[in-house]
């Protein structure tokens, strides 16, 4: 019948709209920081504005505030992602504050890496020229595996800094 639920498709309708939501709270997050790059103003006071002009959804307070936080961290690994010649100085504003945004979401959020860069990728597609799309994709896939690898330690470290042979090794 037609009008019969199959299994499982309640849940399916309740995690779209949860999707849905949530791709909302990103494109507010990018509004908000794109014109807080765009008019040279500090971000916090872009949110502070929106909020006091209406409601704002929490995840979208969430992802502005941990890239306010977190955004020298993210754009040195932004960063040492590009390649090709590419700066992030460089990059349009709206990837690059599209890739902060997916960068803190998959770190430093529950949400897969995947789902992240998969939202940062439409989002590109819906407001960015028609190659940010890919090159989106290429850059942050990098970004995540960067930002997800161990950091050396600091013993390790020295000793790859240091040749057998060399004074102090022996």
């Amino acid at each position: 019948h037609p009008r019969r639920q199959l299994p499982g498709s309640r849940q399916r309708v309740t995690e779209r709209r949860d999707n849905s939501t949530r791709t909302k709270a990103r494109k507010r997050a990018l509004d908000i920081l794109y014109e807080s790059e765009l008019r040279d103003r500090p971000s916090a006071e872009t949110l502070a504005e929106r909020i006091g002009l209406g409601p704002v959804r929490p995840f979208t307070i969430e992802l502005v505030n941990g890239v306010i936080e977190h955004v020298d961290a993210l754009d040195a690994v932004i960063e040492a992602s590009l390649t090709g010649g590419w700066t992030l100085d460089r990059m349009a504003r709206v990837d690059r504050n599209l890739a902060r945004i997916a960068l803190f979401e998959a770190v430093h959020t529950d949400t897969p890496a995947a789902v992240a860069i998969a939202e940062a990728v439409g989002l590109a597609g819906e407001f960015s020229t028609p190659e940010s799309p890919a090159f989106l994709n290429g850059v942050l896939s990098a970004a995540v595996q960067r930002a997800a690898a161990p950091a050396p330690a600091p013993a390790d470290q020295a000793e790859a800094d240091t040749m057998p042979g060399d004074p102090g090794t022996e």
